[in-house]
């Protein structure tokens, strides 16, 4: 996992003063260049990693080696543990490392330190959802978490409509290339997707946020209730095996295989919110996946099929040639 080798690269950094990107390779086991990446990666973030250039260069720490942290600053500190905070939560070499690290920083440093490491939650499990870039808006909203500062949104629902609101950010959680807010409204706990912040103002007003809050905890709550409602509604499906990454790329964890036939067909299990969900994901198909139940998802089929072929029947009938006419 990359937070826990930035975090064992740091460690060793102190531990030895200057390190080279091969050094780095060998002892965490990688390759050179992505010793390399996770130096730059480090620079780059802010924390004082620097190369030395020439002869018996390397990378070292600045002010040479430290048996703590406490020449990092405020903002520092604060790079590394956003970095390093989304792991920690299912490392726990990782946890551990960071509890050390949070001990060895001054006293004025540590609650922005622990603040950016429980900043971020990072969700592997895939929804369906394709990659996407990181929004802008992403660095702006972490800064008013680890601040502890109310935002001021301008919040753009499916339907395109655009309601304004003050909250308190908790956290974000990056899950499948998408990023989503959570955040304390006036009506309870609320979870808002980046991409969908048309507008957000960090105000100067102190946000409230609950002491015992684990972010990870509440994003599982917020992932069971979508669970829930994405899958009222399954169906048993039967298509060739080599489409069966192609159909979980859509369905994301909704789809389960159940079994490969001795044909080379697979049967497989899918789920959405309703039977029309189902049907509309599985209709460029053709006739590749058979539908072997419920009865629902096959009427939405033939509907849609339906559909379809009362507007482009005649485009098609037009565009298939007659047979040849013979001159008489």
């Amino acid at each position: 996992m990359r937070a826990d080798r930035l975090v064992a690269t740091l460690l060793l950094m102190q531990a030895r003063g200057r390190v080279t990107a091969a050094e780095v390779a060998a002892e965490l086991e990688v390759s050179v260049a992505t010793a390399r990446r996770d130096l730059e990666a480090l620079s780059t973030a802010g924390v004082p990693v620097y190369p030395q250039p020439g002869r018996g260069g390397g990378w070292s720490l600045v002010g040479g080696a430290r048996t703590d942290l406490t020449g990092l600053t405020s903002t520092e500190a604060r790079a590394l543990f956003l970095l390093a905070g989304p792991a920690a939560s299912v490392a726990p070499p990782v946890r551990s490392a960071l509890r050390k690290l949070v001990q060895a920083l001054p006293d004025a440093f540590r609650a922005d330190a622990e603040a950016a490491a429980d900043a971020v939650v990072v969700d592997g499990a895939g929804w369906g959802e394709r990659d996407r870039a990181r929004p802008e808006l992403v660095d702006t909203l972490q800064d008013a978490v680890v601040r502890r500062r109310k935002v001021a949104l301008a919040y753009e629902n499916r339907a395109h409509e655009r309601t304004r609101c003050v909250v308190d950010p908790w956290g974000l959680v990056a899950k499948d290339g998408v990023w989503y807010l959570v955040a304390g409204t006036e009506k309870g706990q609320r979870t808002f997707r980046v991409d969908r912040i048309a507008e957000v103002t960090v105000t100067d007003d102190a946000a409230e946020r609950p002491a015992d809050l684990d972010l990870s905890r509440e994003w599982e709550r917020v992932v069971a209730e979508v669970e829930r409602r994405r899958s009222l509604v399954s169906a048993t499906l039967l298509l060739p095996a080599g489409l069966l990454p192609i159909l979980r790329d859509r369905f994301g964890r909704h789809c389960e295989p159940l079994e490969t036939r001795d044909d080379g067909r697979v049967r497989v299990r899918v789920a959405a919110h309703m039977p029309v969900g189902i049907a509309q994901e599985l209709t460029g198909w053709g006739n590749a996946v058979e539908v072997l139940e419920p009865d629902s998802v096959k009427a939405e089929l033939a509907r849609l099929g339906a559909e379809l072929v009362e507007r482009y029947a005649v485009v098609g009938a037009a565009s298939v040639p007659g047979p040849p006419i013979s001159g008489g």
